[in-house]
């Protein structure tokens, strides 16, 4: 059985001892950022509130879970056929807030880091700290998308890099001009490491090695769409 992380572990360490050089990229497992950081939950402790008692009903989801998505988000941005989306406190829109059961013992669930940047900068700058160099951390989770079945790996937390590359003002093959063209390369690097790291395997993290890239300071709100711009959200 795999080794559970635990706030008692030390993710930077347990990196560090696999051997990391400038140039890599570090892709984190949520769950396991949460684990490390103490963001489970347990359920018997969760006294629901009328609010989600009423909503669980009417879903068929546990109250208590219920009771969890709605403290940690914003707001219910749709309901409908047993989903519920919602914009998270830290600026996320994904389902029923991040909020999972799976891979986690029976009782429990996992909350999303409260700040997955903020996540990601501390791994980073204390993996500089144990071994003098500066790799970008990459916190992933699993989303579905409106348009398309499945889910796949995206960045909800970023450190050390820009989580997209722009190609507006280049040209293309045939020499016309790019203008709209941005690539969110942050999640295509966590779709690449879940592959590794699969869901059931054990492996909280993935170093992606020989990927160049433009070291940034760039965050995973860049990877978010404003408002506006949104169709999903109007």
């Amino acid at each position: 059985m795999p080794h559970e992380i635990t706030p008692s572990d030390d993710m930077p360490e347990i990196v560090a001892s696999c051997g990391v050089s400038d140039g890599d990229i570090l892709v984190v497992a949520q769950k396991a950022v949460s684990k490390q950081e103490g963001r489970i939950v347990r359920l018997d402790s969760i006294r629901p509130s009328p609010l989600a008692e009423g909503i669980a009903s009417q879903y068929g989801k546990d109250p208590r879970i219920m009771h969890l998505i709605l403290a940690e988000s914003r707001r219910i941005i749709r309901m409908g056929r047993g989903i519920i989306i919602v914009e998270t406190n830290s600026g996320l829109v994904c389902a029923n807030a991040g909020i999972d059961e799976s891979n986690m013992e029976a009782g429990y669930a996992a909350l999303l880091p409260k700040d997955p940047d903020a996540s990601a900068l501390a791994m980073s700058l204390k993996i500089k700290e144990i071994t003098g160099n500066s790799i970008p951390v990459i916190i992933s989770d699993t989303f579905g998308r409106p348009f398309r079945m499945g889910q796949t790996d995206c960045a909800i937390g970023v450190c050390g890099l820009d989580p997209i590359l722009d190609y507006a003002g280049k040209r293309d093959s045939f020499g016309r001009n790019l203008r709209v063209t941005e690539i969110a390369i942050a999640d295509e690097l966590c779709a690449a490491a879940e592959l590794v790291m699969g869901k059931s395997l054990g492996n909280p993290a993935a170093i992606i090695r020989g990927y160049e890239f433009d070291p940034g300071n760039g965050t995973s709100a860049r990877l978010l769409r404003p408002e506006p711009e949104d169709l999903f959200r109007n």
